[in-house]
């Protein structure tokens, strides 16, 4: 008997790579850099062009409406623009009336199961035709380092739309995924991820009615992959969180939650420990959730979500939070109703959407007909949907419902020895269509209104700023008393003084508490002497010339206030 594919495999954004991969002879360093080079070259043109189309768009609408003025987000008033026309969201083809979608059949058993959606939509008679391209491992056997070549890009950049498969990031060849590549490209900065149970699916959870939507900033945080080692043995990962991106991730998160007719959004976020960023999305969340009286809006820490999630996850609707956790937290989510055989994806953005099911290509089952496709035929209905296909999603959900429902399912429900195929599994849905289960049912969904918010890149203006100190960051093998007694030596006749120096956030000069374990790599605090100060450039320079001439340091970060609040955190023990 099989194991099960891939339904309890992570999800995450480093693919497996496939088996029996035999690597392409290598291009040499010109061809490599050409291939580059081009494909970026494609991807700068693609993008300068829909941000131009847009801008064209934007001039003939009423920039109040897009923007959220002070006065609007004062008075607490949800602003709602016009619904875009179908056609102005997708590349409707008028010699066919049907919406013409970009389809990435991916690695591994990709293909498979995005035939499989493929076949049903077309049977639900929605008007919906294909233009396939390429992307992921073969394209990076091919030299192109960033596994999406320029026809796929152009090909997005046209209509708008995609439908994908898995893709994997061989090992030997490549560089970032092409998935996280594709999301970023095209700036989808909405992950949407539901779980709900379903019929004929046994867990420990089935009748609790779990019916939930995980919706993840899809762009920020530390999947922005901005890392460095700061000394041998220390490394740092930047987590970017900006006050535009949680905006429009929670504006998205209550205009989902209106448009599926549900009542209640949670905001997930670790904001009692990182007070600025994971902060930063609690209090945008708490300022925009009085614009949506008719919605039940709540703050909950993110490991206490975790936990209600696995001890009463029916009490959720949807959940906005940051990038890491809405990874993990919409994982944990699927594995309530029967892990990632069932869980769809959507990414959305202003300009593009990409439909992709949370799975990895598992390509030791490729082309064995064994596989279960329900999550992307449930993705390709978030996609009909999308496309204002109301009629074709709800006759393909109905269909699913009512084939699960009576007990026609895949090998990794039922066994490898009494389970269907994919083949017969995808029939058995086409068979199904214009079924009605009586027992589940399918939410009435209406249009998603976009969130419009100003583009400008200072999204948030202050009136007073002031540079107060500076946090000078050291390698150092000295003692904390050692390198405190040497740096206030360095600096003893300048307008700065050193007030702490911390070790991994914690105070360990002056001395507090018990010694520590430390490692090479000091937070050194430098306050201004001056009341009011504002710190110089030339005073920064004339520190680090100084400290350079008997330590080794590798960044600086400035201590700012933005009108008379601090930008910045205290250490451990600091006061």
């Amino acid at each position: 008997m099989l194991s099960k594919p891939w339904r309890d495999a992570p999800s995450g954004d480093v693919e497996t790579p496939p088996e029996g991969c035999v690597e392409s002879p290598p291009l040499d360093a010109a061809e490599l850099e050409q291939a580059a080079a081009s494909s970026a070259n494609v991807a700068e043109m693609a993008i300068a062009a829909m941000r131009e189309r847009r801008t064209l768009e934007l001039r003939e609408e009423d920039m109040e409406a897009r923007t959220l003025p002070t006065e609007a987000r004062s008075g607490r008033r949800r602003m709602t623009p016009d619904l875009p026309s179908k056609e102005s969201v997708v590349d409707r083809d008028a010699s066919s009336s049907k919406t013409l979608v970009t389809v990435i059949p991916g690695d591994g058993i990709g293909p498979e199961v995005v035939r499989s959606a493929q076949r049903i939509i077309e049977a639900s008679g929605a008007a919906v035709e294909w233009e396939n391209v390429e992307a992921g491992a073969e394209v990076f056997k091919k030299g192109l380092p960033s596994g999406v070549p320029p026809e796929t890009i152009e090909s997005i950049e046209k209509t708008r739309i995609v439908l994908k498969g898995p893709l994997e990031t061989p090992v030997g060849f490549g560089e970032k995924s092409a998935n996280v590549t594709l999301r970023k490209l095209f700036e989808t900065y909405a992950n949407v991820r539901p779980a709900r149970e379903l019929p004929g699916v046994v867990t420990p959870y089935s009748g609790r009615g779990i019916d939930l939507v995980v919706v993840r900033e899809n762009v920020e945080d530390l999947y922005a992959g901005i890392e460095y080692m700061q000394t041998p043995g220390v490394a740092e990962t930047l987590k970017i969180i900006s006050r535009k991106g949680c905006e429009k991730i929670v504006r998205f998160a209550f205009e989902l939650a209106i448009s599926e007719g549900r009542s209640t959004v949670h905001c997930a976020t670790k904001a009692n420990i990182m007070k600025f960023s994971e902060g930063l999305l609690k209090r945008t969340f708490e300022e925009i959730a009085p614009e949506y009286p008719d919605i039940e809006s709540n703050h909950i820490i993110v490991d206490n979500c975790a936990h209600q999630l696995v001890k009463r996850p029916e009490q959720f609707d949807v959940i906005v939070t940051t990038n890491m956790n809405g990874d993990i937290l919409s994982d944990e989510s699927s594995a309530l109703i029967g892990g990632l055989g069932f869980a769809p994806s959507a990414n959305i953005g202003s300009e593009v959407a990409i439909f992709e099911a949370v799975h990895g290509s598992a390509p030791k089952y490729a082309g064995k007909d064994v596989i279960n496709p329900t999550a992307l035929i449930l993705t390709a209905v978030l996609m009909l949907r999308h496309l204002r296909e109301f009629e074709a999603a709800a006759a393909v959900e109905h269909a699913v419902l009512v084939t699960l429902e009576s007990g026609v399912t895949t090998g990794d429900i039922a066994g490898y020895d009494k389970g269907v195929g994919t083949t017969a599994y995808t029939d058995a849905i086409i068979g199904n269509l214009g079924k009605r289960s009586e027992q589940w049912q399918v939410r009435e969904y209406k249009p998603i209104v976009m969130p419009k918010v100003s583009e400008a890149p200072d999204f948030v203006k202050v009136e007073h700023r002031a540079v107060v100190g500076l946090d000078l960051f050291i390698e150092s093998p000295l003692s904390p008393a050692e390198l405190g007694a040497s740096l206030t030596e360095l600096t003893a006749d300048t307008n700065l003084s050193l007030k702490t120096i911390a070790n991994r956030g914690r105070q360990v000069f002056p001395a507090t508490g018990s010694g520590s374990d430390g490692v090479d790599h000091y937070g050194c605090r430098f306050i201004i002497d001056e009341d009011p100060g504002d710190l110089s450039d030339d005073a920064v320079h004339d520190l680090l010339k100084r400290v350079s001439t008997r330590h080794r340091w590798m960044h600086i970060e400035k201590l700012q206030e933005f009108d008379g609040e601090l930008g910045f955190t205290r250490a451990q023990g600091e006061n």
